[in-house]
């Protein structure tokens, strides 16, 4: 399968909604998808707006404890950074199962697979693994999803700043628009775009409601992955 990596420069930002979105997109196209959340931190067992439950039901997946098991082996409650929510349930995350639970995932039959990492592009797995240092191992392309708040374009360009030097490919970059934007969404996508040479900068409206099912409502994203 070809695999993406969607990852962010912070957290709360939307990458459950674009995964999700791709997911139903690609479905409606005829491709067949997969799609794993293999860390998530603010857990929430049973909850429908809890990331690996979006995902599945983006899918068409029951949200049953095989698939959520399947979706993110690697759960924790509290609403840290992985290795800091680990550690205050005395665990830790392999590394190199983490890599191998995704290299078995690509490996299967299949068109696309999407892998939705955790927080943003720098935050701490264990004591000495990054996001990025996932993304690195698995050597598949990254959408940065970035908001359009104030501040968003020195994080954002610090992001990609750090993909680059982490040999991560940079795929595309989609401005969801914030809560709170002191500029129209484009404008920010512009300016982005004139630092990002030769990286599609796309934007995505503000969507509100429940989480669950917003990605029914997300503008077509396919051809960021599978251009026509």
């Amino acid at each position: 399968m070809k695999s993406f990596f969607i990852t962010s420069s912070g957290t709360e930002i939307g990458k459950t909604l674009v995964t999700a979105a791709l997911c139903h997109q690609l479905r409606q196209a005829g491709h067949t998808v997969q799609a794993l959340k293999p860390v998530i931190s603010d857990f929430r067992d049973g909850d429908p707006e809890t990331d690996s439950a979006v995902l599945l039901n983006a899918l068409g997946l029951p949200t049953t404890p095989e698939n959520i098991e399947q979706m993110s082996p690697w759960r924790f409650a509290a609403p840290l950074s992985p290795d800091m929510a680990a550690a205050r349930e005395g665990r830790t995350i392999n590394f190199d199962a983490l890599v191998a639970h995704c290299r078995a995932a690509a490996d299967k039959p299949g068109d696309v697979l999407l892998i939705e990492g955790v927080g943003g592009v720098m935050v701490p797995l264990t004591h000495d693994k990054m996001v990025r240092d996932w993304m690195a191992a698995m050597g598949a392309p990254a959408l940065l999803v970035v908001g359009s708040y104030l501040g968003t374009i020195s994080h954002t360009l610090s992001a990609a700043d750090a993909l680059l030097m982490g040999d991560v490919p940079l795929k595309a970059v989609i401005v969801s628009t914030s809560e709170e934007s002191p500029v129209p969404v484009e404008e920010t996508a512009e300016t982005l775009s004139r630092f990002l040479d030769g990286v599609p900068v796309v934007t995505m409206p503000r969507l509100d409601g429940d989480k669950s099912n917003l990605w029914q409502n997300a503008p077509d994203l396919i051809d960021l992955l599978l251009p026509s």
